[in-house]
C-alpha cells in the first residue's frame, strides 16, 4: 500500500520507492530508506507530515504516493 493510505498514528515499513533514481536518492538522503520504520504523524490538504529517525519531515502526497510501506 502507498503510504498516502496509512492511517495518522500508524507506524509502518518502507518496502519500496517507485520514482525516478534522482527522487529516490533525494527522498533516501531524507532517511526514506527500505526497511525503515516511519510514522503518519499529521495529514492535510496538501500533504503528510511523517516522523522518520527522530525527525519530522513533510512530504506532498504526490510524492508520498511513492512510498511502498507494509
Amino acid at each position: 500500500m502507498s503510504l498516502t493510505m496509512v492511517s495518522i498514528g500508524e507506524e509502518k515499513i518502507i518496502k519500496e520507492i517507485r520514482a525516478k533514481e534522482s527522487v529516490k536518492r533525494h527522498l533516501q538522503n531524507l532517511g526514506f530508506i527500505t526497511g525503515e520504520k516511519i510514522e503518519v504523524v499529521s495529514e492535510n490538504s496538501s500533504g503528510l507530515i511523517l516522523m522518520i529517525k527522530g525527525s519530522k519531515i513533510a512530504l506532498n502526497k504526490g510524492m508520498a504516493n511513492k512510498i511502498i510501506v507494509q
